[in-house]
């Protein structure tokens, strides 16, 4: 693809609405909070976000400077600094994470979006008993119709192209998440015993701190900031010159992180409350936000508004997640292959279809097929989450520590006449502490989902 006639978004708005939309997904509403609630609270927020201004900081710049410079997408960008074969197999695996992602992912959309029809047409009591949610997970007829569904919703708005699909869509359904978010947690934090919740997630307790809390942290910060997933490459190669990287990266984090918080406030006092206290009430995992969550609003006043509300945020974070996920695979399949964006988004399309009907039924009619021990959804998680995203972030920090330079990195961040105020900090942490900090996180990972370490 000429750089000429590369897509772009129209401006530095544009680019901000959309790199948050691509971090702010599943991984801040539904991911986040019972993280936090599980390693400690407040000093988990606190260790989150000082990885978040550092760790987080610096892949974000080092990814958005290696697309704008290149202007390719990821395998493109790699091959363009290094004619090294291993390094060329780095550019690959941040082009393979969200191939592998955006199909299991859409299966869990399509599952908010089966809850937000339910709650628009029926009893909150229904929907939260304790069997409901394992009811329609082993329907192999709902789940790919739900999949469909959500699916449709990402690859009609990727087939509308960059600016007239992904940054109108972004426009729209961001503030409008961050509206919803504030309503929800103002009703969440009033509720009759929310406030031990909010002092619980907010108030830093050291007593609460492990080595744990660290690494948890470090892993909810890929999910959560889009990092080593191709994405921020891809959105690096569609910014123009003109804009400024570095007050991006700031935006973005800002954004991001003030959602996370959001989304703690939102779900860690409606827990408290629900529960009387009990924080192991957090620690359900992946069943808070469809088991623990509708008996909270089924126990509300006003539980049903409530509730479609919260999906519908939910639904909007998921949506322009997965939108930055499919664009990314786009973007990777027309500069590689030369097709049309037609082409590649329907190869892409088929894709999808193909594993996410594997993760959909992995659940129901799939449930006897497993890969080490893990259904193909949870095994999809866990390979690119655990092992590859670690991968390529490491092969983010040697491109640029190695082959295109830091001082390329700076040059670009300086293009737009502006100081590079976190220059320090960047160099530090793209040198020794990242490429450390992702070899924990993907020894951790690996050791935790073989039983070696209990996380």
């Amino acid at each position: 693809m000429d750089s000429e006639k590369r897509s772009s978004f129209s401006g530095k708005l544009g680019f901000v609405l959309s790199a948050a939309g691509a971090s702010v997904g599943l991984g801040n509403i539904w991911r986040f909070p019972y993280l936090a609630a599980k390693y400690g609270g407040g000093i988990f927020l606190l260790v989150y976000i000082i990885l978040a201004l550092t760790f987080g900081y610096t892949m974000i710049m080092a990814e958005t400077a290696i697309g704008r410079s290149t202007q390719k997408s990821p395998v493109s960008a790699f091959r363009f600094y290094t004619g090294s074969k291993i390094m060329k197999a780095g550019g690959w695996i941040n082009a393979i994470i969200p191939m592998l992602i955006v199909p299991y992912y859409s299966v869990i959309g399509g599952w908010v979006c089966k809850y937000l029809f339910e709650f628009i047409r029926r009893d909150v009591s229904e929907i939260a008993t304790d069997t409901f949610f394992t009811d329609f997970i082993s329907n192999g007829q709902q789940t790919e119709l739900w999949f469909i569904v959500f699916a449709a919703l990402v690859l009609i708005t990727i087939y509308m192209g960059v600016e007239n699909g992904i940054e109108r869509v972004s426009r729209f359904m961001m503030p409008i998440l961050v509206i919803l978010a504030i309503i929800i947690c103002v009703y969440s934090m009033t509720r009759p015993g929310a406030m031990e919740g909010v002092k619980y997630f907010l108030i830093p307790n050291f007593k609460n701190f492990s080595w744990m809390t660290v690494v948890s942290a470090m892993g909810q910060m890929f999910y959560s900031l889009s990092i080593a997933m191709g994405i921020l490459i891809t959105f690096g190669s569609y910014m123009k010159k003109n804009i400024s990287v570095e007050d991006s990266t700031r935006q973005v984090e800002f954004f991001d992180t003030a959602i996370a918080i959001l989304a703690g406030l939102m779900i860690i006092p409606a827990v408290f409350a629900f529960s009387g206290g009990d924080p192991e009430a957090l620690k359900a995992g992946p069943s808070l936000m469809f088991i623990t969550m509708p008996k909270i609003f089924a126990s509300m006043g006003f539980g049903r508004v409530v509730g479609i509300l919260f999906f519908v945020l939910v639904l909007f974070a998921a949506v322009t997640s997965a939108i930055a996920l499919t664009e990314s695979v786009v973007s990777t399949l027309t500069d590689e292959f030369g097709w049309s964006r037609f082409v590649a988004t329907t190869v892409t399309a088929v894709i999808m279809i193909i594993l996410g009907t594997l993760s959909g039924l992995g659940y129901g009619p799939l449930s006897f097929i497993t890969l080490i021990g893990m259904p193909f959804l949870d095994f999809f998680d866990f390979l690119t989450n655990s092992v590859m995203m670690p991968i390529a972030a490491l092969a983010i920090c040697i491109l640029v520590t190695r082959y295109m330079s830091i001082a390329k990195v700076e040059e670009e961040v300086l293009l737009e006449g502006q100081p590079f105020r976190r220059r320090a900090i960047f160099r530090i942490m793209i040198r020794f502490v990242c490429p450390v900090f992702v070899v924990i996180i993907l020894l951790s990972s690996i050791a935790n989902a073989f039983g070696w370490i209990s996380m």
